[in-house]
């Protein structure tokens, strides 16, 4: 299970205070480690010796008991005579060979023996598929499958360590102008559900502006005229002295017109992408409200992984680069929701009247992020929820496989839906401290029927008998069944083949001649069926499920409810008209060469 919780801000302080009190040293092999140890205990007393390694690099990460010793170590540190380098003096450094002779200790010799060294080794990036779905197949419940994900996932001490020591290179570049500088890292890096090899963003807080009536001396400064336009120049200033100035640091790249003015640049030796912003604060506390949720239910952060795994595994979030598809935050909010209708999470309305004084926070741009803080003030719910992890996976599938995202809106302020406030957005979830903004703004309508598609999909592999179903023979069971690796029935291949096409300029394209051709035949109970766009209905889902929907809390899933229908009538010859259900149609525009290329095949 996870560590006891500890209120955001306390985390934050002390990574900040491991980040202040360590250095990363690059080394030939782990068997350095006790020469590098012995060379080191002069400087202080070592807490921790962190190693890991990528490719043929090494690297131990060590963790002194006071900051003094980690200046003491930048003091003693040298550079290279034989190299014109930029004398820089960083907690970044290598290990160099001995010029004295000695003699080589055998790798025996460099074993380290239980107690004599405090040491630990961890792995920076996710096992392999075929790890995982050994892992997987090993479990005996599919509860336990999801457990297991989670487990081999979730970042992991030594990538959270990494992370905020990246965050300490960038104060310490800057620390000579602003003091008091903070780089805080937000999102997946310190929100509870970031995975190993996840990006870390960076938000910089520079040095609050200081009031005070009884001083007679007055700092000389700058006027910043216009705000957005400042930002924009001092982060390309930060952006060139990240590029010049910090060892490991490449790529970086400006993009400075963005709504939030951003500096990306890969950190070559801790081995993480990041985008650095400034005054973010409302970043920070999103991040703070997640991790607040994750510790509220310990299903929470399973549920989270197991549905972006699930995502990633259908292409449904499977690309590097931003485009119409849904991201992992979105995701994670649709979880939040769901587990606010299964009575496991309070509203962000709930929180905010529990919230004392203490709890106030609003921003530079009176965003107001105050809500509850202290999980020990917070009011339990009479009724508890006990659904096991599988089965609380299945409702998922169920309850999204017929969400009515054509008029309703998701809010987990309110913890319910809502009408949409802009009725031509795909999809609409509220952003819970930013209430105007719509989080998926950027989805449009082919990606969220494949949503549900999916969804549906998911759930007639998931079947009832699977939350039940334990470790048998099969080389791939429970979450393996949901991978893309496995081969689908008819109908799931159909579904493949027609919106999971490869990209084009970023988009993903629909295939016009199978759109009219005639389907596969249901041959498969419990699938998605399609027929020809002519009969009555374009496909039919079987379950016995029943459904905890908006609009009826105990309906069943309709035998005739269309997955995807798709109307040839009186539509522009250059779309094809797709919609979620019989009253909600979207034309997806076609480029006119599909179209004439199907007409010439007729005439063929």
């Amino acid at each position: 299970m996870d560590n006891p919780y500890v209120c955001f801000d306390d985390m934050i302080a002390a990574r900040r205070a491991e980040a202040s009190r360590s250095i990363l040293v690059q080394v030939q092999s782990e068997t350095s480690l006790p020469d590098l140890y012995n060379y080191c205990c002069k400087f202080g007393n070592i807490k921790m010796l962190h190693y890991y390694s990528c490719g043929q690099n090494n690297f131990i990460l060590i963790e002194f008991s006071e900051t003094e010793s980690v200046k003491a170590v930048l003091e003693f540190g040298t550079h290279l005579e034989t190299e014109p380098v930029i004398p820089v003096r960083s907690p970044l450094l290598w290990f160099r060979t001995n010029k004295k002779k000695i003699k080589n200790l055998s790798r025996a010799d460099n074993v380290i023996s239980a107690g004599s060294i405090p040491y630990s080794s961890q792995n920076l990036q996710m096992p392999d598929n075929e790890e995982l779905l050994r892992l997987l197949r090993d479990c005996e419940t599919v509860s336990d499958q999801m457990m297991t994900l989670y487990l081999h996932s979730k970042l992991n001490d030594i990538g959270s360590r990494l992370r905020f020591l990246t965050a300490r290179q960038i104060e310490l570049m800057l620390c000579g102008v602003f003091p008091h500088i903070q780089a805080i890292p937000f999102g997946s890096s310190v929100n509870s559900y970031g995975k190993l090899g996840c990006d870390l963003d960076l938000s910089l807080l520079l040095d609050d502006i200081t009031v005070n009536n009884n001083s007679r001396l007055v700092f000389q400064a700058k006027t910043r005229l216009n705000k957005r336009t400042s930002v924009q120049r001092q982060m390309e200033v930060v952006a060139d002295l990240i590029q010049l100035l910090l060892p490991g640091c490449s790529h970086v790249r400006k993009i400075l017109q963005a709504r939030v003015p951003i500096v990306k640049f890969n950190q070559d030796l801790t081995f993480i992408e990041c985008d650095l912003s400034t005054d973010n604060t409302a970043a920070i506390y999103m991040s703070e409200l997640l991790y607040l949720l994750g510790y509220i239910d310990w299903r929470v952060r399973p549920l989270v992984f197991t549905v972006r795994w699930w995502a990633k595994e259908v292409m449904l979030t499977n690309s590097p680069h931003p485009g119409h598809w849904i991201t992992n935050f979105s995701l994670t909010l649709l979880v939040i929701f769901f587990l606010q209708r299964e009575n496991i999470l309070p509203s962000l309305d709930f929180l905010m009247k529990t919230a004392g004084p203490e709890d106030d926070r609003v921003t530079e741009d009176g965003i107001n992020c105050t809500f509850l803080r202290d999980l020990s003030k917070l009011p339990q719910p009479e009724q508890k929820n006990s659904k096991s992890l599988a089965e609380l996976l299945l409702r998922f599938f169920e309850f999204y496989s017929t969400f009515d995202f054509a008029t309703k809106a998701v809010s987990i302020n309110l913890g319910t839906t809502i009408n949409k406030p802009e009725p031509v957005a795909p999809m609409f979830i509220i952003n819970p401290l930013e209430r105007l903004l719509n989080v998926t703004k950027n989805m449009n309508f082919e990606e969220t029927a494949r949503l549900r598609i999916e969804a549906k999909n998911a759930l007639s592999e998931f079947s009832v008998n699977a939350v039940h179903e334990t470790f048998n023979d099969k080389k791939n069971w429970g979450l393996a069944d949901l991978t893309r690796n496995q081969k689908k029935p008819p109908s799931e291949q159909y579904f493949s083949g027609l919106l999971k096409t490869p990209l084009k300029n970023g988009k993903r394209l629909v295939r016009v001649e199978e759109l009219f051709n005639n389907t596969v035949e249901n041959e498969v109970n419990g699938h998605i069926t399609l027929k020809s766009p002519s009969s009555e209905t374009s496909g039919t889902f079987n379950s016995e499920i029943t459904s905890e929907s908006e609009d009826s809390s105990n309906s069943k899933i309709s035998d005739t409810e269309s997955a995807s229908s798709i109307d040839t009538e009186n539509q522009d010859p250059n779309s094809v008209v797709i919609s979620d259900n019989a009253s909600q149609s979207k034309k997806i525009l076609l480029p006119r060469r599909a179209t004439q290329l199907k007409k010439k095949k007729k005439l063929n």
